[in-house]
This record gives C-alpha cells, sequence and structure tokens, in this order.
C-alpha cells in the first residue's frame, strides 16, 4: 500500500486527514515550482529559489472515478492556500490556481472533479493527469514559464515530475 504521512493514497479505505502531507515539486530539467503572482511557473532550482510548499491528499472516493489510471488526489499549495484546479476557458482545458482549503475539496461529499488529478508513478516520476479532461497532463516548459495542461506527452513538454513529499 502506498502511503502520504500514513494514509494511503492507493484507492483503499484509509481514515481522515487533518493536515495534508507537504512536499516540493520539480520536473526532469532540475526546475522548481514556485509562485509568481497568482500563477506557479517553473524555475531552475538555486539556493536563492524558495520553491512552493505542494499539498496532497488523496480523494475519499476513488471507487466514484475511472479505475486504472491512478490514483486520484488533489493538489495545491502553501501560503497562501491554493489548489490546483483544470476549467474549460473558451474550448481549451486549463490549469488554474483557486483560493480553495485542500481540505475542504477532501471533506467534500462526493468528489470535486475539477481539483482532482490522476497521480501515476513511474519509477521516481510522476504524472498528473487532470480527471475532468482525462488525457491532459499537468506540464511545464521553458524556465520561467507557468505550468499547464497538455494533451502532447513528450515532445518539448514535460509532463513527468518529482514528487518529493516530507516524511
Amino acid at each position: 500500500m502506498t502511503c502520504i504521512r500514513g494514509v494511503p493514497i492507493s484507492g483503499e479505505p484509509f481514515t481522515a486527514v487533518n493536515k495534508p502531507p507537504t512536499g516540493e515539486v520539480s520536473d526532469l530539467n532540475q526546475q522548481v515550482w514556485i509562485l509568481q503572482g497568482q500563477t506557479i511557473v517553473t524555475v531552475p532550482r538555486s539556493n536563492s529559489v524558495i520553491p512552493v510548499t505542494v499539498t496532497v491528499v488523496p480523494c475519499k472516493y476513488p471507487e466514484l472515478l475511472e479505475q486504472g489510471r491512478g490514483v486520484p488526489i488533489y493538489l495545491g499549495i502553501e501560503n497562501p492556500d491554493m489548489c490546483l484546479s483544470c476549467e474549460n476557458i473558451e474550448g481549451q482545458p486549463t490549469l488554474q490556481l483557486k483560493e480553495e482549503e485542500i481540505l475542504d475539496l477532501y471533506n467534500e461529499v462526493e468528489p470535486v472533479e475539477p481539483f482532482l488529478f490522476y497521480h501515476s508513478k513511474n519509477g521516481r516520476t510522476s504524472t498528473f493527469e487532470s480527471v475532468a479532461f482525462p488525457g491532459w497532463f499537468i506540464a511545464s516548459s521553458d524556465r520561467g514559464h507557468p505550468i499547464f495542461l497538455t494533451s502532447h506527452q513528450g515532445g518539448v513538454y514535460n509532463v513527468n515530475f518529482n514528487l518529493n513529499i516530507n516524511a
């Protein structure tokens, strides 16, 4: 069973979460996520860069979602408390950062699909596929650019990330 701070994230029954596990995300080019205004952008890791603290909480009701795509999780940041969301903007799936408490989403009576991502691990890397827009993944590109959603895996976009959760 895969756990984050004792909370199963494998779709098995689990106990309530009172404080979300935290960590940081980097892409395969060693770019970390930072907050710039109301947007998460990627910049090269360095001593002068402080990455955003990422929060991760599993969905309470994974059985209500498509099986076999990964573990459904809510993905947010701390200070300020915000969560990543996927919305249709002008006909395009778009990644947004919304002022939402991750534990409020977790405690909803059913999955809040725009805020959920299928988390899949392949070795040491992770992908985050939108539950609301299957086939669309969180991606990064050039330094200083925002993270975004893409349906194109491989090529110039990074869809594989290192998710390091503090134990």
